[in-house]
């Protein structure tokens, strides 16, 4: 027969129990807080006016204008509007963009580890905290970008080969002839 050895069990004192939660909750705020600290800071995506619609995607290709500035207000980016590739933007600029909506008009804080970071263009200071006035005129597929781009230069260079001799009425061309009047 096996013989069981029994231990009695001591009575917790008063408030050990208590202690030992408080310990374990700061323990787990303070691990948070760990992680919390070594995450990059966010953008700061503020709406001016509210867009309507469907949000943009990386593989799209936003229409935007905009004007950049650093925190003491001096333009780095004066006020331009054009077509933006989402994915080859700036880390920050890109994930603001996919949190937009067409007509939409944004303030947008991107901070340097999302933006140029130590590595800026030479009218940005490295470290530098970026701010953008930023509004998404439209976006559209990029592939369907790259469609449109190729069928407005065939118009561009038709309309060259057009003003360079032959085209009836182009610049440099004589004006047709008068028909004969018939009595």
């Amino acid at each position: 027969m096996t013989e069981i050895t029994r231990v009695p069990l001591q009575p917790v004192a008063k408030g050990v129990l208590t202690k030992l939660w408080l310990g374990v909750l700061g323990v787990a705020l303070a691990a948070a807080g760990l992680v919390w600290a070594s995450l990059p800071p966010d953008i700061q995506l503020t709406t001016v006016t509210a867009g309507s619609g469907a949000f943009p995607t990386k593989d799209d290709v936003a229409m935007v204008k905009l004007k950049g500035e650093l925190k003491d207000h001096k333009v780095f980016q004066p006020e331009a509007s054009g077509p933006l590739v989402i994915r080859q933007m700036i880390p920050g600029f890109s994930r603001a963009l996919l949190r937009m909506q067409k007509g939409g008009k944004y303030r947008l804080m991107i901070p340097a580890k999302l933006g140029y970071g130590d590595q800026p263009p030479a009218d940005i200071p490295a470290g530098s905290d970026l701010y953008f006035d930023v509004e998404l005129l439209g976006f559209m597929n990029a592939e369907q970008f790259e469609q449109q781009q190729m069928m407005m230069q065939q118009m561009q260079a038709q309309q060259q080969a057009g003003g360079k001799g032959g085209a009836p009425g182009a610049e440099g061309q004589a004006p047709p002839a008068e028909e004969p009047k018939k009595n």
